[in-house]
């Protein structure tokens, strides 16, 4: 089976996606590239996460040719985007979490209400502009929106994530949705303190290291 390690990985990957609440039934898609074999695992088209099986997972090359599995994900561009573009990234998530959401339909950015905005590799999560879903306009505007960092909110719709491997973009993910959360509790009450760009350049350039390497 191509690429069958990928496969069993995206399907864990989606069952935690749900468990986690960044998503739900067949909403949101996780990619992995093999840049070896320069081949893409994809989740298909509308196929509930608890119902996915090994053999359903697209696979693809990078001008989005369909070689084996079930047909990919309306959101296939956004991630082909990504691996064309950057060389930094063998992992999309892209998911409908609550709060993140809660923003893209205000269609504002997710400052740095709290230091850990910073897995992002940015001070802040921008959104982009609108576009339909499924379409080249909406991948071209998160790629966009994104610049160098490792994630974006789409407008009206969600959030991608990227990383050099899938723990580290659903890791993002997770991180993300809790400063969410924080900001936009935070806003019932009164106005959130935004750690300003000094501090968060610090932040930085600490996650550059944080962790185990």
């Amino acid at each position: 089976m191509i690429l069958e390690k990928e496969r069993k990985e995206i399907i864990e990957s989606c069952l935690l996606l749900v468990k986690m609440g960044l998503t739900n039934g067949t909403s949101g898609n996780v990619s992995i590239y093999n840049r070896e074999k320069k081949l893409i695992a994809l989740t298909p088209s509308g196929i509930d996460y608890n119902e996915i099986r090994t053999e359903d997972i697209s696979i693809l090359d990078l001008e989005g040719n369909l070689l084996d599995g079930k047909k990919p994900s309306s959101e296939l561009d956004m991630h082909m985007i990504f691996y064309r573009k950057r060389n930094d990234v063998n992992a999309v998530v892209h998911t409908h979490p609550v709060y993140i959401t809660v923003l893209a339909c205000l269609r504002e950015c997710l400052p740095a209400v709290d230091y850990m905005i910073a897995v992002s590799g940015d001070k802040e999560v921008r959104c982009a502009k609108y576009a339909s879903f499924g379409t080249w306009e909406l991948a071209e505007n998160a790629y966009k929106a994104m610049g160098n960092s490792k994630a974006v909110i789409l407008a009206n719709h969600g959030l991608t994530t990227v990383g050099k491997d899938l723990k580290n973009a659903l890791h993002i993910s997770e991180q993300l949705e809790y400063v969410a959360r924080l900001y936009v509790e935070a806003r019932k009450i009164g106005n959130p303190v935004i750690l300003d760009d000094k501090e968060m350049e610090t932040m930085l350039v600490k996650f550059k290291t944080y962790g185990q390497r």
